[in-house]
């Protein structure tokens, strides 16, 4: 199988374990719009790869040290100050975090060096973000008189609460791995020697689970975030049928009758299909 191949990132697939590697290293990986459309494009290619899982990481000594508007003309032209910076958001961030939000498979991020800015937002975007303990976060934005971006506003809150997320945002201190770990912003902290290793590991697992239902929790999870509970409640009950109805659901209930390990595969059940309204919808 040929993959795709990009200018600022690295693709590559094993094991069903998709890894986007962000590939600026002699500038920390800082993101210009065409990163964040590297990443976009990238992510769409994903399912007729068969991914089951993804990996994010960057070369070299960082993470992601942030946006980089610096000579990119895709970033606005001849726009500066504030429309630059918001058009860049509108037509090349956002666009490529929705995406990473709504993938059906599940995300692991592993960051090493610094995560600023966008790439702190970007980090934080993991299902599962385990840090190297030399990595830090940084929201810096107040240190050059502007506001966070990249749903870090949206995120934060909602990992370390607002007092915390206000001393990162009007602070604009470093949040060490282990503090982030310490206050639950990351799933864990290790060792940076490890950190790959461990990283892909999960990455592995994950992609060796039933991936219909992995998929389905995501999406269940993170729009719980802003729904009630009753209707939170009714988007479980139509993800219990959609993962129901797949085949590593079946697979699942045989290999506990058989008392044997599983096997999922990640497939489609023969009786999958949009619920009907009224009974069982």
């Amino acid at each position: 199988m040929t993959l795709p191949t990009f200018d600022t990132i690295k693709l590559e697939l094993a094991d069903h374990v998709a890894t986007i590697t962000l590939n600026r290293p002699d500038r920390l990986n800082s993101m210009p719009p065409a990163m964040a459309d590297d990443i976009r494009e990238a992510l769409d290619h994903l399912p007729s790869l068969g991914a089951r899982a993804l990996l994010i990481t960057g070369e070299g000594r960082g993470f992601c040290s942030g946006a980089d508007l610096a000579g990119d003309r895709s970033a606005g032209g001849a726009v500066s100050g504030g429309a630059r910076s918001r058009n860049a958001l509108r037509g090349h961030y956002n666009p490529m975090l929705l995406a990473l939000a709504n993938l059906d498979i599940p995300v692991v991020t592993a960051v090493n060096g610094p995560a600023a800015g966008v790439g702190c937002s970007f980090a934080l975007s993991g299902d599962f973000t385990i840090a190297g303990k030399s990595a830090y976060f940084l929201q810096a934005f107040v240190n050059i008189g502007l506001v966070p971006d990249g749903g870090s506003s949206w995120l934060l809150p909602r990992l370390i609460g607002v007092p915390r997320a206000l001393q990162m945002m009007m602070l604009g201190e470093k949040i060490s791995a282990d503090q982030a770990a310490d206050w639950g912003m990351i799933y864990k902290s290790v060792e940076d020697a490890d950190l790959i290793t461990e990283a892909r590991a999960l990455a592995t697992r994950l992609a060796n689970g039933p991936t219909i239902a992995l998929g389905t929790m995501r999406k269940i999870l993170r729009d719980g975030l802003t729904q009630d509970f009753a209707t939170t409640l009714d988007a479980e009950a139509k993800g219990q049928f959609i993962a129901g109805n797949s085949a590593d659901a079946m697979e699942g209930i045989m290999a506990f009758q058989q008392k044997r390990k599983t096997e999922f595969k990640g497939k489609e059940g023969p009786e999958m299909r949009t619920p009907a309204r009224g009974r069982g919808s």
